[in-house]
């Protein structure tokens, strides 16, 4: 049995599994069947091996830490603990194995085989890939639905107010009895000056001194 499990064509055949397997549990909408056959092929692996020799306690260690970090960046910002836990997992392969170019030349083929799988999925069967819409936010926040940035106070165009501070050139103004921030048009406008808004663009009020005509 020893030898049938570490027989370099299953080992290949083991890890294509593996790959694959995870690879469609991407466009599944939760962990299933074919995650589970990953799971089981790749303990089949590791046991071969452990009980061959070449696997010992830690390198199982670090194949389960891995999985755990790959697992942790569906949580997690930044790709930190992805790339950690795939170079992790990648690590106790060779550990595991005990020729390492033929470890190497068994892992090309299941991830190039794997790519291929994924490559059909996407661009033949026009299947989506569920787990990264979870964890990717499609939806915009559109001026249309109701959602913007900042209130938009054009209903304050052409009202007077008066200075409740220097402007220089920003500072507070006051437009019927509500305190404003907003900047002059480009003069300095002391406190106690009536002033006139001429632009409103979103949460910038931009005001001008009004000027009184004298007779």
């Amino acid at each position: 049995m020893a030898g049938v499990l570490l027989n370099p064509i299953f080992i290949t055949l083991l890890l294509t599994v593996a790959g694959v397997g995870i690879v469609l549990e991407l466009f599944s909408a939760k962990f299933g069947f074919l995650g589970f056959i990953s799971l089981v092929a790749l303990i089949i692996f590791f046991y071969g091996h452990f009980q061959a020799g070449f696997a010992d306690h830690g390198t199982i260690a670090l194949f389960v830490i891995g999985i755990i970090l790959i697992f942790l960046e569906l949580f997690l910002p930044g790709a930190i603990s992805g790339t950690l836990g795939v170079a992790l997992l990648l690590t106790s392969l060779f550990l595991a194995g005990e020729n390492s170019l033929q470890m190497g030349i068994s892992l090309i083929i299941a991830l190039s085989i794997s790519v291929l799988v994924f490559f059909l999925m996407v661009k033949v069967f026009n299947k989506k890939v569920i787990l990264f819409n979870r964890m990717i936010l499609f939806d915009s926040a559109r001026k249309e639905d109701g959602y913007v940035s900042n209130r938009n106070r054009t209903d304050l165009l052409g009202v007077e107010g008066i200075t409740l501070t220097n402007l220089r050139p920003a500072g507070t103004v006051i437009i019927n009895e509500e305190r404003i921030d907003a900047v002059s048009e480009g003069d300095f406008i002391p406190k106690n000056t009536k002033v006139k808004v001429v632009k409103a663009e979103g949460a910038r009020i931009v005001v001008r001194e009004r000027k009184v005509r004298k007779l």
